[in-house]
């Protein structure tokens, strides 16, 4: 299938049925519903990301300190398993939301990624605390939860809810970079690890009691047509651009974290002051993709702003790639990293919010599961292959690296073409 046609024709067809549509002059403005929608699921993934992010800045420092911790490469499979347990279930998970509901499925994975973390916070060694790593990631919600915002958002105003959701990722991996540390000192990893059953259980409550009902929506009546909406999902080549560029974003994200806590330390950073660069950076850089994203979205040039956040990936990558072996500065990497998350967040609101529209409704949250299947992957491939050759090629060697993998995804991603603008 080719995936003109079905930016122009699909986006049209994803609208929820439950949400009033206000006034057509004034259809980009969210409804109530939709503003209570947006932040209580932007709040859940938030929790549970915050629980993700807040290991990784002291994750192979304090991984080290356990029997079998001596091994870098070890150390990075560990960490990255998470990301092949969600990618084995997220297509289960989000098509499971299809058959069974949004909310039974998030509940549940949330009860996964709880059990994951106390056997994270117990875990004796390398070998358990990989164990609950992997169980953490067998709550593979993102799907789910997506779906769940896009069968309550318009499309007028499904990227601004994503955008929302991107966010708070985005907020909480900045939180996660200046509280990690000060919270490995005082309670250690099992402390940490703690801390994160305890944010699954609350982003339970908000599901059951803060979030609003499901809308009646098509659900598939048997496995058949389960089945059958993945198998488009599988087909659509628009789908399938934006599932290879979902990998490649978070490879490459988790990727550049084996090497640029040694950077930032080389330039004279102490670890514990890591957040003076990242936390401006992050903010600023949000600064950038309200101004940015959403007026050119408006416009009707969603196309444009998606290459160029490609683009601005990749030249960081290069940057990086450039200074790596030279000794470079907090200013040269505080820059750097500004612009690469300017493209990173911009990615994470639009390129969800493009598979809501592009997927069929009845095979939303197969769509959506294969999206996060591939980002899923992507957060394996960066910590165990990033790890690898952080420890084999250097830094110098893994930003090329970074850097032939995103330029590979902006050729595959250029033919692309968004939907209308709508409203």
């Amino acid at each position: 299938m080719t995936d003109n046609h079905a930016f122009a024709s699909t986006a049209h067809s994803a609208v929820s049925p439950t949400t009033a549509t206000p006034d057509s002059t004034d259809s980009s403005r969210m409804t109530p519903d939709e503003r209570r929608a947006s932040a209580s699921l932007a709040l859940v993934f938030a929790l549970r990301m915050l629980g993700l992010f807040i290991v990784l800045p002291v994750f192979a420092l304090e991984a080290a300190r356990l029997p079998g911790g001596d091994d870098p490469a070890r150390v990075g499979f560990a960490m990255g398993l998470y990301g092949l347990t969600q990618a084995f279930l997220q297509i289960p998970f989000g098509t499971a939301s299809d058959r069974f509901g949004r909310k039974r499925t998030i509940v549940a994975g949330l009860l996964l990624f709880a059990v994951g973390s106390a056997i994270a916070a117990w875990a004796p060694d390398l070998t358990w605390l990989a164990v609950g790593r992997a169980v953490q990631g067998a709550g593979a919600i993102s799907a789910a939860v997506t779906a769940f915002l896009a069968d309550v958002t318009r499309d007028a105003v499904r990227t601004k809810a994503m955008a929302m959701v991107g966010a708070s990722i985005a907020l909480m991996f900045a939180l996660s970079l200046v509280i990690a540390p000060l919270l490995a000192g005082w309670v250690g990893l099992s402390g940490i690890f703690t801390m994160t059953c305890a944010l699954a259980l609350l982003g339970i409550a908000v599901v059951l009691w803060v979030a609003p009902p499901e809308p009646v929506v098509h659900k598939p009546s048997d496995m058949q047509q389960v089945r059958g909406g993945l198998g488009e999902v599988l087909r659509h080549a628009g789908l399938l651009r934006l599932n290879l560029g979902v990998f490649v974003l978070h490879a490459v994200q988790l990727a550049m974290w084996m090497a640029l806590p040694a950077l930032l330390v080389d330039a004279g950073l102490a670890k514990a002051d890591h957040w003076q660069v990242y936390l401006p950076a992050v903010a600023a850089s949000l600064l950038v993709m309200g101004g940015v994203l959403f007026p050119m979205e408006r416009k009707g040039r969603l196309r444009a702003a998606f290459l160029v956040s490609i683009g601005l990936i990749l030249a960081v990558q290069l940057g990086l790639w450039a200074v790596a072996g030279a000794a470079p500065g907090l200013w040269t990497l505080g820059g750097l990293l500004f612009v690469f998350f300017i493209g990173f967040n911009m990615m994470e609101a639009s390129q969800p919010s493009l598979v809501s529209k592009l997927a069929p409704a009845h095979a939303r949250g197969a769509a959506l599961g294969v999206y996060n299947t591939l980002q899923s992957v992507g957060f394996f491939v960066g910590g165990a292959v990033g790890g690898w050759l952080a420890r084999t090629q250097g830094p110098t060697g893994l930003f090329a690296a970074c850097a032939v993998a995103t330029l590979v995804w902006f050729v595959v991603a250029w033919p692309m073409k968004a939907p209308a603008p709508k409203g």
